[in-house]
């Protein structure tokens, strides 16, 4: 199995995915412009098997027409009145075959309420997780639909994955949410070496992503919401003792959007 990053917009990754290196077929995953995806698919000699969706944001569903005049495929995603392209809708506990590749859906709901994500736990050597905004490295999307207790037990479904499993996310957003999350665990070792990691690739122009989840557990403050350090930090920024997790990522939340 192969994943391909096409960086497209000003911050998006496109993810295409050749499950069979032996064969052509392959997937995209939230094309939000067509443009990039058929550069690809030609400079690669694949076709178009497939679109597959985590949710319905412009900048994840933009192209879904253009490569429909192209190729006739069918379109993945969650139910969502929204995304009408979708032909074979997707839910909590599917499961999705694509090119002889099984893929877990779970429901994340918290940047968005329709929002899935895309787990493959048999993939070799590490299991694979296509998470669109629902967790970026370093951080997590905005919440726009959802409410914080919501997007925190989807962030708490994905931080039980295993260690190892590797992330894709749709964003390059790192280091900025690594500084942010730098200004809420100041003292973490690991938060430090990982934003000058992520600042030297950069400056290289080579992307940050993926990730694992063991990276983000690490590094993470809104995987981090029961750390102590968290606690303390969220508590101090919102003047009063915050009980729960939930608490914590509200406050986290609110502290990054205005950061």
């Amino acid at each position: 199995m192969q994943i391909y990053g096409l960086p497209a917009l000003e911050t998006n990754y496109f993810w295409l995915l050749q499950p069979d290196p032996k064969s052509s077929d392959a997937y995209i995953f939230d094309p939000g412009d067509a443009a990039p995806v058929l550069a690809a698919l030609k400079q690669r000699e694949l076709t178009l098997a497939g679109i597959v969706l985590t949710h319905h944001h412009w900048d994840h569903t933009d192209g879904i027409d253009e490569l429909l005049e192209h190729h006739q495929v069918p379109v993945y995603g969650p139910h969502s009145t929204r995304i009408p392209q979708v032909t074979q809708p997707l839910a909590e506990g599917d499961t999705l075959e694509l090119g002889g590749t099984q893929w877990r859906i779970l429901a994340t709901p918290g940047h968005t309420l329709d929002h899935i994500v895309y787990y493959r736990p048999d993939a070799k050597p590490n299991g694979v997780l296509i998470a669109g905004d629902t967790l970026f490295a370093g951080g997590c999307g905005r919440m726009f639909e959802g409410d914080p207790e919501r997007f925190q037990q989807s962030l708490d479904k994905l931080a039980q994955l295993p260690a190892n499993t590797t992330l894709y996310c749709s964003h390059e957003y790192t280091v900025a949410n690594l500084v942010f999350a730098q200004a809420v665990e100041p003292e973490n070792p690991d938060i430090a070496a990982r934003l000058n990691s992520a600042r030297k690739k950069r400056e290289q122009h080579q992307p940050t992503v993926p990730s694992t989840i063991a990276l983000e557990l690490a590094t993470n403050p809104f995987l981090r919401c029961t750390q102590a350090p968290v606690v303390a930090s969220a508590s101090e920024y919102s003047g009063c003792s915050q009980d729960s997790a939930a608490d914590v990522f509200a406050v986290l939340r609110r502290w990054k959007d205005g950061f």
